[in-house]
C-alpha cells in the first residue's frame, strides 16, 4: 500500500534520496556506497528501509547490474528534483545573506538563445551579483532539463515533451532559417541556385529538427535522394567549421546567422527556405512555483519582446514608406520621359 504523505515526510531522509541517484548513476551498490560515503552493508541496509517505507521494490539486478524499476526511476527522478530544489535553496539563502537575488537557470535553443540575451542583460543590470546558468541544447533536451527541474525556464518548442499542457506559455516567435556558407564557397555568389544544386553539396545540420526540415526541403523540391549531412549540436563548432570548410552549407536560424554574415565571417545563400520550423515560446511548469529571479527575468523578457515588435512594427512601416516612395518616384521619372 501506497504510503500517506505524513508518513513520506516522517520517514524519507535527504541521505536516502542521495543513495538512490547514485544506485541510478552507478548500477551498483559497491560503486553507490563509496560516492556517498557509506559502506556497502550500508547502503544495502538503507535500500532495504526505502524499499520497506514505500512497499515496493525500487532495483533489481541485470546482467548489467543494479536497474531501476518503474517505481525506483519515478522515486529518482523526484530525488533529483528534491536534490534541485534544495540547492536552490543554498543560493537563495546565500543570496538573501549577501544582499542579492539567488539563482536563475535558463535554457533555449540553438535559434532562440540570441533571443534570450536582452532579458538576461537587464535582470544582470537590476542584479549584477546573481547566479546565472544558461544552457543551449534541443528542446527535447531542455524540456527534460524543465521537468527535472534543472532549469527554470526554458525558450524552446512545447510539442517535444510529453505533456505540453504541463507549461506556462509566454509569446509565440517564428524562426526563420537561412541557408549559409564560406564565402568561397561555389554557391556564394550565384543569384537564386536551383535546390537541386543546393542538394547535391554537404550540409551541416543541428541535431533533432534540423535534419527532419532538410529532408522536407527534399520532399518540396521533388528531390528523392538521401541528404548528406554533418550533425554537430554546437553553434560556435558549426561556425568553426564554415568559416574553415569552404565545401558544406548549413541550414542555420537567421539570429544566429545574421551577424557572422554581416561581418563577412560567412555568406548566405540566395535561397528562401520553405519548409520553416515551428514557433518557439518561453516555458515554466505549471507545478512548481517560480523564484523571484525567475518570476523577474519572465518579466524582463516580455518587456523585450513587446520593444521588439514596436521595433518591428515602425521597420516595417519604415520599409513600406521608402518602397511607396521609390514607386512614387519611378512613376514620376515614367511620365517625364512620356512628356
Amino acid at each position: 500500500m501506497t504510503p500517506t504523505l505524513d508518513e513520506l515526510m516522517s520517514r524519507l531522509r535527504l541521505r536516502q534520496l542521495r543513495l538512490l541517484m547514485a544506485l541510478d548513476e552507478c548500477g551498483s551498490i559497491h560503486k553507490a556506497a563509496e560516492r556517498v560515503a557509506i559502506s556497502q552493508p550500508g547502503a544495502t541496509r538503507a535500500l532495504s528501509e526505502i524499499e520497506a517505507t514505500l512497499g515496493t521494490t525500487l532495483f533489481v539486478r541485470s546482467a548489467r547490474g543494479l536497474e531501476a524499476t518503474d517505481m525506483g526511476r519515478c522515486l529518482v527522478r523526484y530525488a533529483r528534483l528534491i536534490q534541485t530544489d534544495v540547492a536552490h535553496l543554498r543560493e537563495e539563502m546565500i543570496g538573501i545573506q549577501q544582499g542579492y537575488g539567488g539563482h536563475l537557470a535558463v535554457g533555449g535553443t540553438m535559434g532562440a538563445i540570441a533571443t534570450l540575451v536582452d532579458a538576461i542583460a537587464r535582470v544582470r543590470a537590476e542584479q549584477p551579483s546573481l547566479s546565472l546558468e544558461i544552457v543551449e541544447d534541443t528542446s527535447e533536451g531542455l524540456l527534460r532539463l524543465l521537468d527535472q527541474g534543472r532549469l527554470d525556464v526554458a525558450l524552446c518548442r512545447s510539442h517535444f515533451g510529453r505533456q505540453p499542457a504541463d507549461y506556462h506559455r509566454q509569446g509565440s516567435f517564428p524562426e526563420p532559417l537561412w541557408v549559409v556558407a564560406n564565402p568561397r564557397h561555389a554557391l556564394a555568389s550565384e543569384v537564386q541556385p536551383d535546390f537541386a544544386h543546393l542538394a547535391a553539396q554537404p550540409w551541416i545540420v543541428y541535431p533533432v529538427s534540423m535534419p527532419r526540415l532538410l529532408e522536407q526541403e527534399f520532399v518540396a523540391a521533388g528531390l528523392a535522394q538521401p541528404v548528406k549531412s554533418l550533425e554537430i549540436s554546437s553553434t560556435y563548432a558549426i561556425l568553426a567549421m564554415l568559416e574553415r570548410d569552404d565545401g558544406v552549407l548549413a541550414l542555420l536560424p537567421e539570429r544566429i546567422a545574421r551577424d557572422p554574415v554581416a561581418r563577412g565571417a560567412i555568406s548566405r545563400i540566395d535561397y528562401q527556405v520553405l519548409t520553416q520550423n515551428p514557433p518557439f515560446e518561453l516555458l515554466w511548469r505549471r507545478d512548481r512555483a517560480l523564484s523571484p529571479a525567475a518570476s523577474r527575468f519572465i518579466a524582463c523578457y516580455r518587456a523585450c519582446a513587446e520593444e521588439g515588435a514596436r521595433e518591428s512594427a515602425e521597420e516595417g512601416a519604415r520599409e513600406s514608406a521608402e518602397e511607396g516612395a521609390r514607386e512614387s518616384s519611378a512613376r514620376g521619372a515614367m511620365k517625364g520621359a512620356v512628356e
